[in-house]
């Protein structure tokens, strides 16, 4: 009885080794995008603001989008200390922010508002952490547009304490991709993000020659390769900083063109 056991594991372990030499072996993993992104624990920080009241000084900055208002997120923007923006890997990321304890600052009966991290608040060597040093390490500090501080808290306050806590992008339409640079460097752009929102890891891959190739992290969410992308379909892979997957499957066509923006059909949740 054993011997016979034994020997239908030996035919298995002999056929398995067999089909993998023929290529008969299973199908590779199918990437499912599964579950989503959930709210994290309330935290402490203080806020302040930049920029005009329309958000213009704010559309731009380390993260390296462009134009926020055109990008997916609007003005409703924050600026984040170092700690957050973590050299970049901060880019996207969303929080739900409300002013709490300032009786003279806050606005009474404000709703909590919900902004995405497009730039760094730069550290202030030069001012104490406590007055002026608002973005210094190790503090976690919000610098809002100043669209969004004012949903919350008055103008006059200019600094109020909130609390704070991660929560998930909802995004309308699909991720986007936008690449610039030339044919021997890539820069590409990853925007309008749903779920972490940010951006831990980026692949490529072409329908012809290009094979799966990881990107390296440029600065803020641009990201960079030297393979040579032109003339092929382009599909990208997204992981978010949950180590969730997005697949865009052939979102720019083969005659795509650098400075273009395109949008996949997908987004995570």
């Amino acid at each position: 009885m054993w011997c016979t056991w034994a020997l239908g594991r030996v035919v298995l372990a002999v056929a398995f080794l067999v089909a993998l030499a023929a290529g008969d072996a299973a199908p590779p993993k199918v990437h499912r995008n599964h579950g989503k992104f959930t709210a994290g624990p309330w935290k402490q920080a203080h806020a302040t603001f930049y920029g005009g009241r329309d958000g213009s000084g704010t559309l731009d900055g380390a993260c390296g989008y462009k134009d926020t208002s055109k990008e997916g997120y609007g003005v409703q923007t924050v600026a984040v200390s170092t700690p957050l923006f973590g050299a970049g890997a901060g880019c996207g990321a969303c929080y739900e922010v409300k002013c709490v304890d300032s009786p003279d600052g806050c606005k009474v009966g404000a709703a909590p508002l919900v902004v995405t991290a497009t730039n760094l608040c730069p550290p202030n060597p030069g001012q104490s952490n406590d007055n002026g040093g608002w973005c210094n390490p190790p503090r976690e500090h919000f610098d809002l547009s100043m669209p969004a501080f004012l949903q919350i808290a008055q103008e006059k306050a200019g600094i109020v304490p909130i609390s704070y806590r991660r929560v998930p992008c909802v995004k309308v339409g699909g991720i986007r991709y936008t690449i610039t640079g030339n044919p021997y460097f890539n820069l590409v752009m990853v925007s309008n993000v749903g779920g972490a929102g940010d951006v831990a890891g980026l692949s490529v891959k072409g329908n012809k020659r290009v094979k799966w190739t990881p990107l390296k992290r440029n600065w803020g969410q641009e990201w960079q390769t030297s393979e040579v992308l032109t003339g092929e379909s382009l599909t990208f892979r997204v992981m978010t900083g949950d180590h969730r997957k997005a697949t865009s499957w052939h979102v720019l066509p083969p005659d795509w063109q650098f400075g273009v923006t395109y949008q996949a059909t997908k987004n995570f949740n």
